[in-house]
């Protein structure tokens, strides 16, 4: 039997459900990327402690110490957390989870020319969701090209376990773990316009290119959501909230030391 869908086809659905992630074309105004960008651009010129902590004197050979990635800024911030909980994001993500979805998370990328990539990874090694599986709603804020760090996925591992990665290539990725393919499936290249959304579950590995230009900054607006029928997830991500912005109170720790025990710190994904 066919559910009703909100916001999507029943092609688009299956995609989804088939591949492991989707690209929904428009999900922001023209308008709603310029509040974004402004907002994002004035958090670049303070600290935030705890959440962006740049180093406005660092060097051009690591951009990213002067543009770090802002972690959480829904929790301080009201505009990212307006966004974060964006409607038409959130019916999309009610289709793909068949119920409703809890905002866990929030991040903005910089992601400045020059800047290194991310390797291949899995959300759902950090964030813990059980039962059920995290999603993520990744918004281009600007277009996303190969060129310029724009995001990779490997199609099919939606299905693929959750494994303890390895030690990534530090001179490639900005972060410390890498989770390789399995042979049969290669990682290709989510090319995004400004405001499309790339959707995806939990457990696809995915990563980032570099940003090889000498002039674009590509800039994401990434969240991370819950399905409403979980019951533990990862304490960094709480509290999680609903639609109306109200704190979700039931919603367990996960002591799960997951496929590595305790040896690598999972604070945070990507």
């Amino acid at each position: 039997m066919t559910t009703s869908l909100r916001a999507l086809t029943q092609e688009q659905k299956e995609h989804f459900d088939r591949e492991g992630y989707l690209i929904v074309k428009g999900l922001f105004s023209g308008e709603q990327l310029e509040e974004i960008g402004a907002t994002f651009e004035e958090i670049s010129h303070h600290t935030v402690p705890g959440h962006f902590e740049p180093n406005m004197d660092a060097d051009a050979n690591d951009p990213l110490r002067r543009y770090p990635r802002v972690m959480h800024p829904h929790r301080f911030n009201e505009t990212a957390k307006r966004y974060m909980l964006h409607e038409p994001v959130l019916a999309v993500l009610e289709d793909l989870y068949g119920e409703e979805a809890y905002a866990a998370q929030s991040m903005f990328y910089y992601k400045p020319p020059g800047s290194r990539g991310q390797a291949l990874h899995q959300d759902n090694f950090y964030l813990q969701v059980e039962p059920g599986n995290c999603i993520a709603a990744w918004t281009a804020v600007d277009a996303a090209t190969e060129e310029n760090g724009g995001l990779l996925v490997v199609p099919k591992t939606n299905d693929y376990n959750i494994v303890c990665p390895d030690i990534a290539d530090s001179e490639e990725s900005f972060t410390t773990h890498y989770v390789k393919p399995p042979k049969e499936e290669k990682a290709i290249p989510a090319v995004m316009d400004q405001g499309d959304v790339l959707f995806f579950n939990g457990n696809l590995i995915h990563g980032s290119y570099r940003n090889k230009t000498k002039d674009q900054f590509r800039r994401a607006f990434i969240c991370h959501y819950a399905n409403s029928s979980a019951t533990k997830i990862s304490h960094y991500y709480k509290p999680l909230y609903r639609g109306d912005g109200s704190e979700v109170t039931h919603i367990e720790d996960n002591p799960d030391g997951g496929p590595c025990g305790v040896e690598f710190d999972r604070a945070y994904p990507h």
